[in-house]
């Protein structure tokens, strides 16, 4: 039986289940949050120096176990802290304990050390001490290394995304993230190397026990029991005059015209091709300014696909941009005009034509064999013969670490694509919003490599389309946060309407010329459908456009519009723009905490959209909210927007 009333938790995440509590712990000027039995956030002076450091099983598909803690012991005293737990690590074939201890004192160091012990013989890619660097002080600052042969190097963190490992057989790092503070990190019990996390949209490096360059994966023996320790080292203090964060709220302010809004479309996968036809209503509603629909070459039914996109295009008025999987089996001419020949007997004539190939599905480290398949040269010359009157994009159907580690060749296609995923790594609340951080790296990267060549994004969702790095995606059937899963329960929900638009603003900043977004039904959609997985109070009731609908359907209209730039202090996602009616800004609340706003350059009387838990039901109820929910100001003053709450403001 339905619900009657979603609860708070359904609104704001699709699902019942919630976030783990995470616990502050201080010992002295340092501070950092526990969590799951990782550390966040460390802190010295109230200056993050780390991002944090978590000890982490993984299976053979690169999988996170979520450890099972018991014996947790937490301390806390005038001095500093200290944590003591046993966790299990296991599945159906394999299991693996460790007993974990962390101290902080107050002289600035904080040790963190781990003993294992396999239960069985453990299949694994990694399983040890992760470290993570943030963005902010890092960047490009200088890295003092020190080898696991005791040599010492002077390094950078990298500016530009670096599609390998920028430091290889590290035994300690130290950097200086503020003038005066230095902070080093000792590694002990194996050998470490360093990742550029930015390639997945993490926030951060990333610092990680054993190496890629080693066979994985690896099986841990039985029985056989090993250690391993992370030290931090934080000395100095960090200058009186940085700048501050005002606790009294924030305030947003809109500057001139810069640049344009990216068109902005959403995806179609072949398997949704015919429940897409059913929603058309909604879809034709939203506007989108491109359908960004697929045909898999190994897939039967693409004609029958084919004629269901071809359908769209015409009811909803919007182009198709056709992706194209060859399946590599033969030449690359003889696969595209097969898919091709299937094409044309449905009709459809894609305006656009984006091709790959099986094996750029998944993910090669860099300078590695790969399978056989065409090149991007000879793919491009089989579609432009097939294709005539297409524009041809070229680049990953992946996310933008394959395209770092295969970059384009210039001058083959009119323009460049990837897509993205912020559940690679972490799939917790926290770690999927901070994953906008690392967008203007990701964009400012490809822009370097690919120069002004058009660069298409998507589409992109929370849950992943495709998990390059295993077999198949992870399973998801009870609405949790799962890593690489193509289900998740957000994207239901008010966070995922909160993260797409950070999505679509850090685009917009960067210059992203079009941007795909998920899906227009299925598990990765703008429109709710029923699923063979269950989708708390939506099944069984008659809601069908999901909050980030109005995302789409409020800011595609305004696909190729100058964007109004803005500032703001807070956490928080803003996207403006100026059209023939006058100026539109949009925020999203990025956090779960309410936030107070003040907004500066304005002026004008405004009609004001309010997407948060009060408004919820009546948005998945109606997909003309936009039009019908919104009140009349004479003078915006300062206002509260609550846990992933989105306005949209429009001159009246």
């Amino acid at each position: 039986m339905a619900q009657k009333k979603p609860t708070r938790a359904i609104k704001l995440f699709g699902t019942e289940a919630l976030d783990d509590k995470r616990r502050e712990l201080r010992a002295g000027p340092i501070s950092a949050v526990f969590d799951s039995g990782a550390l966040r956030y460390i802190r010295y002076h109230g200056e993050e120096v780390l991002r944090g450091i978590a000890y982490l099983v993984r299976d053979k598909d690169w999988g996170t176990y979520a450890p099972a803690i018991e014996k947790l012991k937490i301390r806390q005293n005038k001095n500093g802290f200290a944590i003591a737990y046993h966790a299990t690590c296991k599945d159906q074939h394999q299991t693996i304990y460790y007993s974990a201890n962390i101290d902080a004192n107050g002289d600035g160091t904080l040790r963190f050390s781990a003993e294992a012990t396999p239960l069985s013989d453990f299949l694994t890619n990694r399983t040890g001490f992760v470290v993570l660097h943030p963005l902010v002080g890092t960047v490009g600052r200088p890295v003092e290394v020190v080898h696991t042969d005791g040599r010492r190097e002077r390094r950078k963190f990298p500016k530009f995304i670096s599609p390998g490992q920028p430091i290889f057989e590290i035994r300690s790092l130290k950097h200086e993230p503020l003038p005066g503070v230095a902070v080093t990190v000792l590694m002990e019990g194996n050998k470490f190397e360093m990742e550029d996390h930015r390639n997945w949209m993490d926030a951060s490096y990333k610092t990680y026990v054993c190496s890629l360059l080693d066979p994985w994966p690896y099986t841990l023996e039985r029985g056989k029991s090993f250690s391993q320790s992370i030290t931090l080292t934080v000395s100095g203090k960090p200058p009186k005059s940085r700048p501050r964060t005002s606790a009294a709220g924030a305030t947003i302010t809109l500057a001139g015209t810069k640049g344009r809004i990216p068109q902005i479309g959403v995806g179609v996968p072949m398997a949704e091709a015919a429940a897409a036809l059913e929603a058309v209503d909604l879809i034709a509603a939203a506007k989108p300014q491109a359908l960004v629909c697929q045909i898999d070459g190994r897939e039967q039914g693409q004609e029958e696909a084919a004629a269901s996109f071809r359908d769209l295009s015409r009811q909803t008025g919007a182009p198709v941009t056709l992706e194209i999987i060859l399946p590599a089996r033969e030449a690359a001419d003889k696969e595209v005009a097969a898919i091709a020949s299937a094409v044309n007997a449905a009709g459809l004539t894609p305006a656009s034509v984006v091709v790959t190939q099986m094996h750029d599905l998944k993910s090669f480290q860099p300078n590695t064999p790969r399978p056989w398949g065409p090149s991007y040269e000879e793919m491009a010359t089989a579609v432009r013969a097939s294709f005539p009157n297409a524009v041809l994009g070229g680049g990953m159907l992946s996310y933008f670490t394959e395209l770092n580690r295969k970059p384009v060749p210039k001058g083959v296609f009119d323009f460049i694509t990837h897509t993205g995923c912020p559940i690679v790594h972490a799939p917790d609340d926290v770690s999927v919003m901070e994953t906008l951080e690392a967008l203007p790296w990701i964009f400012a990267s490809a822009r370097a490599m690919n120069g002004n060549v058009p660069y298409h994004i998507g589409p992109t969702s929370i849950p992943c389309r495709d998990n390059p790095y295993g077999a198949a995606v992870a399973p998801n059937p009870d609405n949790r946060r799962v890593c690489l899963s193509d289900i998740d329960p957000r994207q239901r929900g008010l966070f995922a309407a909160a993260w797409n638009l950070g999505y679509l603003s850090a685009a917009a900043r960067a210059g992203v010329d079009a941007v795909a977004l998920g899906s227009v039904t299925g598990s990765q959609g703008m429109i709710y459908r029923k699923l063979a997985h269950a989708q708390p109070w939506f099944d069984g009731s008659d809601a069908r456009p999901l909050p980030i609908y109005h995302v789409i359907a409020g800011l595609a209209a305004a696909s190729g519009g100058r964007r109004i730039d803005t500032e703001s202090s807070a956490k928080l996602a803003t996207l403006a723009h100026r059209g023939k009616a006058g100026d539109v800004l949009w925020l999203a609340n990025l956090s779960s905490e309410t936030q107070r706003l003040k907004i500066k350059g304005f002026d004008s009387p405004a009609s004001v959209n309010v997407l948060d838990e009060r408004s919820f039901e009546a948005a998945v109820h109606d997909p003309a909210w936009l039009d019908r929910d919104s009140t009349f100001i004479r003078k915006l003053g300062a206002f509260e927007l609550p846990s992933y709450g989105i306005v949209r403001i429009k001159s009246s």
